[in-house]
C-alpha cells in the first residue's frame, strides 16, 4: 500500500494510565511509529500520544470530565461507543480501518459494518466466559471468595456485551494462541482470529550491566503482578518451598494482595526466603537484580511481564496460559497450568545448573528486539493490511471472515 492506512483507534478508558490503558497507548504510539494514520478515541486522554496522532476523547472536554466511578465503568463505556459510531456515521469516509477495545464497542461495530468499514476487536485476554469460569473454580477449590466488583467475579452484564460485542466485530485480535484457543472452543472459527504480539518498552526495560550480573547474591526468584488467584502466585508458592532453592535462594513478590488470598496463603508467605515487598514502581530494577520470573497464570492475554522480564535478563518461569514468547527450553520454561510439580522441577533445574540458566537468559535477550511495542506496531499494522478490501473504500459491507495473519 503506497497511501498510509487511515485507523480510527476507540478505547473507552484512560489512555495510557496503567495495565490495558498503557497497552492501548503503546500500541497506538507503534502504529503511528510504523507508519499508520492513526486518529485515537479514548475516553480519557491520560497521557500524551506521539506526534501526529490525532485525539478526540469521548468523556473529556478540556479540563471537564465524566467521572467513570461515579457513572459506573459500563455506562461510561457505553456512552463512549454512543459518541465514537455517532462520529463514524458523520465522518466515517475517512477511515480504513476501525480497531475497537471490549465492553465500549457494540455501536461502533455496527455503525462501522453500516459504512463497510473492516473492524477488529481486541482481546487483551481470554473468551470473558472461559477466564470467569476458569478462576472461579480455581477460588471455590482454594476456598478465596472473590469479591463482587472484582474483574473476574461473574459479571452477566459484561459477558452479554462481549459476547455481542465478539459476534459484531469482522475479527478478534487475539495477542497469543492460548487466547485464540480459548475462542476455537466457543465455536469461533480460525479465519475469525487474527494474530498480533503484545512487547515491551526497550527504554525501561534491558539487562544490567555485566558487571552487576555476576555480583555473588542469593538466588533471586521474582513474581510481579497483582497478587490474585487469576495469577497462580499459589502455585509458584507450593513449588518454590518444595525446591531446594528456598533453603538459601529468595522469593520476591511484588505486587498488590486481594485479602483474603493473602490470609489464605500467609503460612506459605511466612517463610523465611520469602520476602513480600507490596506495590513497587521499580520493577524493570528487580527484573535486573533478578535471575527468573515466575508466572503460573491460569489465564492470561500475553502477559507483558513476559517480554519485560526476557528484555532485563530475567528467565521466564511460566504457565502455558502466560505469553508466546516463552518457548520452552530456548529462552523459559513452560509448565502446563496447574502443573506444581513441573514449576518445582524448573525451578530447580535453573537453581542447580547455571550454564541452563546463563542459555535461556541469552536467547531471551537475543528475542528482545523482535518483541518491543513498536516491533508490535509493525506487527499490528501488518494485520490490519491483510484483512483491508483491495478495491476502493467504498466497497460494500463485509460480513465476518477473512484471512487470518501469519
Amino acid at each position: 500500500m503506497s497511501e498510509p492506512v487511515r485507523v480510527l483507534y476507540s478505547f473507552p478508558h484512560k489512555l495510557g494510565a496503567g495495565r490495558i490503558c498503557h497497552t492501548a497507548w503503546q500500541q497506538v504510539n507503534g502504529l503511528a511509529a510504523a507508519g499508520a494514520a492513526v486518529e485515537a478515541h479514548p475516553g480519557v486522554l491520560f497521557r500524551p500520544v506521539a506526534p501526529g496522532v490525532a485525539v478526540r476523547p469521548t468523556l473529556a472536554w478540556g479540563r471537564l470530565r465524566v467521572s467513570y466511578k461515579l457513572l459506573g465503568m459500563t455506562r461510561a463505556c457505553q456512552l463512549h461507543d454512543r459518541i465514537v459510531a455517532r462520529r463514524i456515521e458523520r465522518g466515517g469516509a475517512g477511515i480504513d480501518i476501525v480497531h475497537a477495545w471490549p465492553l465500549g464497542a457494540r455501536r461502533t461495530l455496527e455503525a462501522a459494518r453500516r459504512r463497510g468499514i473492516p473492524t477488529v476487536l481486541e482481546r487483551p485476554n481470554a473468551h470473558t466466559r472461559f477466564a470467569y469460569e476458569v478462576v472461579q473454580r480455581e477460588c471455590d477449590r482454594l476456598g478465596v471468595p472473590l469479591p463482587p466488583d472484582h474483574e473476574h467475579a461473574f459479571k452477566a452484564d459484561v459477558l452479554r456485551i462481549e459476547e455481542e460485542e465478539y459476534e459484531l466485530a469482522d475479527y478478534l485480535l487475539c495477542p497469543s494462541e492460548f487466547v485464540a484457543r480459548t475462542f476455537v472452543e466457543q465455536g469461533f472459527p480460525r479465519e475469525k482470529l487474527l494474530r498480533h504480539i503484545y512487547g515491551f518498552d526497550e527504554a525501561v526495560f534491558r539487562p544490567a550491566p555485566a558487571a552487576a550480573a555476576d555480583e555473588k547474591r542469593p538466588f533471586t526468584m521474582l513474581f510481579a503482578g497483582v497478587c490474585a488467584v487469576r495469577k497462580g502466585l499459589h502455585f509458584a508458592l507450593e513449588a518454590w518451598l518444595d525446591s531446594p532453592a528456598s533453603e538459601h535462594g529468595r522469593f520476591l513478590i511484588a505486587g498488590d494482595f486481594l485479602p483474603a488470598y493473602r490470609a489464605k496463603l500467609a503460612p506459605m508467605l511466612a517463610h523465611r526466603s520469602v520476602h513480600v515487598l507490596g506495590h513497587r514502581n521499580d520493577v524493570p530494577e528487580l527484573m535486573r537484580a533478578s535471575d527468573v520470573l515466575v508466572l503460573p497464570s491460569l489465564e492470561e492475554g500475553s502477559a507483558l511481564v513476559c517480554a519485560e522480564a526476557m528484555a532485563s535478563g530475567c528467565v521466564p518461569l511460566v504457565s502455558d496460559a502466560s505469553s508466546d514468547h516463552c518457548r520452552h527450553g530456548e529462552n523459559a520454561l513452560v509448565h502446563r497450568v496447574g502443573d506444581v510439580a513441573a514449576l518445582r522441577a524448573h525451578i530447580t533445574a535453573v537453581y542447580e545448573d547455571r550454564a541452563l540458566l546463563r542459555k535461556l537468559r541469552e536467547a531471551g535477550l537475543r528475542l528482545a528486539p523482535e518483541i518491543t511495542w513498536s516491533a508490535a506496531g509493525r506487527r499490528l499494522l501488518d494485520v490490519y493490511r491483510s484483512v483491508l478490501p483491495s478495491g476502493p473504500r467504498s466497497a460494500p459491507a463485509r460480513g465476518p471472515g477473512g484471512p487470518a495473519s501469519p
